[in-house]
C-alpha cells in the first residue's frame, strides 16, 4: 500500500512537471479568506484532539502537550497537486484529510513531546506554482503567506501569552516559516522568545538572515536548522540550485561535512508511521544532506531527492533535539517564562 501511494505521488509530481494551472492567477476566484478566530481554520490546536496527538507505536515517545512550556507554530507543505486553481481552499475536506493523515501526524507531531502544537490551515499555493515562470506562482505563494502571517498574528495576540516559541515547516511551509522568521524574529525583540526554527525542506541561502544564524550544536538556541535530503549519488536533472544552501546535519546538529553513521540514527518513520532504527547515516556536502538508506523499497528517491522524507528519516533524532533545545532555553530563560 505504501509503495502504491508513493508511486501515485511520484506520478502526479511528474505530471505537474509538465502542467500547471492554464489560466492566469487573476482568472481564478481566490478561496474564502480564513477566519482564525474559528477553530476550524486550524489543523492543530493543543486543546483539541487531532493528528498531532499520536506517536509511533513502540517508540517510547509520549504526547506531552498539556504540560509543555513552549509552543511550536508549524506550517505544512504543499499537498495540492491539482491544476484547476492556484490556491487551495482551507475547507477542502479531501485535501484536509490528506494533510492530517500525513504531514500533521508525521511532521508536526514530532514536536508533541516538548511543545504545544499550533498549525494553521492556509490557502496553500498548488505545486505548479513552483514551476511557473510567468509570475502566477509568485502571486499564489504571496497569497498563501498572507494567510500564514495572519494566523501567526492571531496566535501571538490570542494564544501565545508570552510563551517561547519554535517556528517550523516543511517545503512550501518552510518557505513561509522562513518569511515569518525573517519578518518577526530576525531583527526584532521577539528574537528573545525564539527557541529555534526548523526550516526543513526548502533552500535557505547563507547569510540571508541578518541576525539569526544556523545552529551548530544540539543545544544551541535562538538559531535555525535546515537541510534538504538527497541520495548519496546526487540529484538528477540539474535541480541542485533549488536545494543547495545551508545544511545542518540532523544526526550531529553541526554544519560540518563529517559523515555521521546510521548507528546514530535513533529512528525513522515509514509511511505506516512505524519506527525503523538505524535506517541511514548522513553528511552535509555541497549544501545538501546526502544519505544512503538501508531499505530503498520503503524510502524511494525521486530523481535523487528524498524530499518527502526530510522529517521522517530523522524523526526520533528531531524529537530528541527539540527536547534538548527546549530544556536549554528554559534553563537559560526559565525565570522569565510565562506558562
Amino acid at each position: 500500500m505504501k509503495n502504491t501511494v508513493f508511486l501515485l505521488f511520484l506520478g502526479l509530481l511528474a505530471l505537474m512537471g509538465c502542467f500547471r494551472p492554464i489560466a492566469k492567477f487573476e482568472a481564478y476566484k481566490a478561496p474564502v479568506v480564513p477566519d482564525y478566530s474559528n477553530e476550524d481554520a486550524w489543523a492543530a490546536l493543543p486543546w483539541k484532539h487531532n493528528a498531532t496527538d499520536t506517536v509511533p507505536a513502540g517508540s517510547g515517545a509520549t504526547d506531552n502537550q498539556k504540560n509543555a512550556a513552549v509552543d511550536v507554530f508549524f506550517i505544512y507543505p504543499t499537498l495540492d497537486l491539482r491544476i484547476t486553481h492556484w490556491n487551495a481552499s482551507i475547507y477542502d475536506k479531501m485535501l484536509n484529510n490528506l494533510i492530517e493523515r500525513t504531514t500533521i501526524r508525521q511532521q508536526a507531531g514530532v514536536f508533541n513531546g516538548s511543545c504545544r502544537i499550533f498549525a494553521p490551515r492556509y490557502r496553500q499555493a498548488v505545486f505548479g506554482s513552483f514551476i511557473d515562470k510567468k509570475g502566477n506562482g509568485t502571486k499564489a505563494l504571496k497569497l498563501a503567506y498572507s494567510d500564514v502571517r495572519a494566523s501567526f498574528l492571531y496566535y501571538m495576540q490570542h494564544y501565545n501569552n508570552g510563551r517561547p516559541v519554535i517556528i517550523a515547516g516543511h517545503s512550501q511551509g518552510c518557505l513561509h516559516a522562513y518569511n515569518l522568521v525573517k519578518e518577526f524574529f530576525d531583527t526584532t525583540a521577539l528574537k528573545q522568545k525564539l527557541v529555534a526554527a526548523y526550516l526543513i525542506g526548502f533552500r535557505v541561502k547563507k547569510d540571508s538572515l541578518k541576525k539569526l544564524k544556523p545552529c551548530d550544536s544540539a543545544k544551541e538556541t535562538g538559531c535555525y536548522v535546515t537541510w534538504n535530503t538527497v541520495s548519496e549519488y546526487g540529484l538528477n536533472g540539474g535541480r541542485a540550485k533549488f536545494f543547495s544552501g545551508v545544511c545542518v546535519n540532523p544526526l550531529s546538529w553541526k554544519q560540518d561535512s563529517a559523515y555521521v553513521d546510521a548507528a546514530y540514527n535513533m529512528g525513522s518513520t515509514d509511511y505506516q508511521f512505524d519506527i525503523r532504527k538505524n535506517e541511514t547515516g548522513a553528511a552535509c556536502r555541497d549544501g545538501v544532506l546526502l544519505v544512503k538508506v538501508k531499505d530503498p523499497a520503503v524510502y524511494s528517491a525521486f530523481r535523487g531527492s528524498y524530499h518527502i522524507y526530510d522529517y521522517s528519516l530523522f524523526y526520533m533524532n528531531i524529537r530528541a533535539n527539540v527536547a534538548d533545545r527546549v530544556a536549554e532555553y528554559l534553563k537559560l530563560h526559565g525565570g522569565s517564562i510565562r506558562k
